[in-house]
């Protein structure tokens, strides 16, 4: 009898094509002699599995290049063509879905804006199922050629949780939207018209905002990165380890519900002095609105926010507004000394600011921030790192949502979800569990 945990011929063989797909895809394009060294596999190996993977259509030729006194060297790549990821940001203001090729390049977006409904659970669903179909659509693709879905969206996720917990499947629960124990995959999986087989994976916003600046940003090449989303509200995750590690680690925190002022402003989650009740986008617009800042009663937290600093830090060269100017250097030290925290928590190399309100507020209150944190920060631990803004842009919930099957994709060394069953049909009690809430969001 075999010992249990060996490995058999069929995992090595995913290993390799796993190692591979994973070099091609950070590093490529590569030759096969390049292949070798980094991947620790034999040449012939590399050209077993590089005939596969070009068989399959998920490696393709990228060019050639001249070798020094040798014969020219094949470089390969990623095929684009090799498959389709689905990203979908469950935001604030509005709920985003995009499709990426294999090489992550976005080929299609929708939006569909949420101030009227708020977080009406079955809404969000059907915006998603649309969302889905519009991009495909748009796209001209076909569905079967989806590697999987991801979905980033507030609160704590339980994964795998129990039928009795709303299971099977991710549940989320976030308390600030009025989600408790919503059986969202459950729900995403009986109402989004995709093949049975395509797999869903949901997610902490700050999480995948985490993944994508890890693997292609302000992350990338960082032992350990805290990174965080602020839009309406606030989040961050802390990353560990790189795509090429079995040992990452990528943990979303609920760090906008950690206390800044002791019996403090109240926040949405209902508590009082969370961070996010001062440094989100949200927080910003309510604050200047109760200082008597000219802005509409309807005006939306981006709007807000903008005219906010465009008050504070005008371009022309006007006066400042004091008010707006007090509002920002507030939020500044609140976010500097959460910031500290992080870091004295878990001392990463790297802080990243990212969420649409991070960066649009990032440019003008960076040094401030900066300063802030080594104000309240252990010595030792702020010296070994910087805080730079994202590289991604406000799409990189988008992309690191996506990145959830392609990490799940990677992982298998490429090989495409088994077809599935249909999932069951989600009973009344889910659906009754799912909009509880819905009253506080309106």
């Amino acid at each position: 009898m075999a010992e249990r945990g060996r490995r058999t011929v069929r995992d090595l063989r995913r290993g390799n094509r796993a190692r591979v797909l994973q070099r091609l895809y950070f590093d490529g394009p590569l030759s096969r002699q390049e292949l070798g060294p980094v991947t620790g596999l034999s040449s012939g190996s590399i050209s077993n599995v590089v005939g596969e993977l070009a068989a399959e259509g998920l490696v393709e030729e990228a060019g050639v290049v001249e070798s020094d006194g040798g014969r020219p060297r094949t470089l390969l790549r990623i095929a684009p063509a090799g498959g389709l990821f689905v990203g979908v940001d469950i935001g604030e203001t509005r709920v985003r879905v995009e499709l990426f090729d294999l090489s992550l390049e976005e080929l299609a977006r929708t939006d569909r804006l949420l101030a009227q409904h708020g977080y009406d659970v079955d809404r969000i669903v059907g915006h998603v199922r649309s969302g889905v179909r519009d991009v495909l659509r748009d796209a001209g693709a076909d569905p079967r050629s989806l590697l999987g879905i991801g979905i980033g969206v507030p609160g704590i996720i339980e994964r795998d949780a129990p039928e009795a917990a709303g299971g099977p499947g991710a549940v989320v629960h976030g308390q600030t939207i009025g989600w408790s124990a919503v059986p969202f995959e459950k729900l995403l999986r009986e109402a989004v018209d995709v093949p049975p087989e395509v797999p869903f994976f949901v997610d902490n916003g700050a999480r995948t905002l985490g993944q994508a600046e890890m693997w292609f940003g302000g992350g990338r090449g960082a032992g350990a990165a805290a990174v965080a989303l602020i839009g309406s509200g606030v989040g961050a995750s802390v990353n560990r380890g790189d795509a090429f590690e079995e040992d990452l680690s990528n943990t979303g925190l609920e760090w906008g519900h950690t206390t800044v002022q002791i019996r403090g402003r109240r926040c949405r989650c209902g508590s009082i002095g969370c961070l996010e009740a001062y440094a989100g986008a949200e927080a910003m617009r309510e604050r200047w609105q109760e200082a008597g800042g000219p802005l509409p009663a309807d005006a939306d937290d981006e709007t807000a926010l903008a005219a906010l600093i465009e008050a504070a830090r005008p371009e022309a060269g006007g006066t400042p507004d004091p008010v707006a100017s007090a509002i920002l250097d507030e939020t500044a030290e609140f976010l500097g000394a959460a910031l500290a925290d992080l870091v004295n928590l878990f001392l990463p190399e790297r802080v990243v600011l990212g969420g649409w309100a991070g960066l649009l507020i990032g440019p003008h209150l960076l040094p401030d921030i900066r300063r802030h944190v080594q104000e309240y920060a252990l010595e030792h631990a702020v010296t070994r790192t910087t805080i730079d803004l994202g590289h991604l842009g406000p799409d990189a919930v988008t992309v690191g949502a996506a990145t959830l099957p392609l990490a799940d994709f990677l992982s298998r060394g490429g090989s495409r979800p088994a077809p599935a069953p249909a999932p069951e049909p989600v009973k009344a009690a889910d659906r009754v569990t799912a909009n509880r809430g819905r009253d506080m969001v309106r």
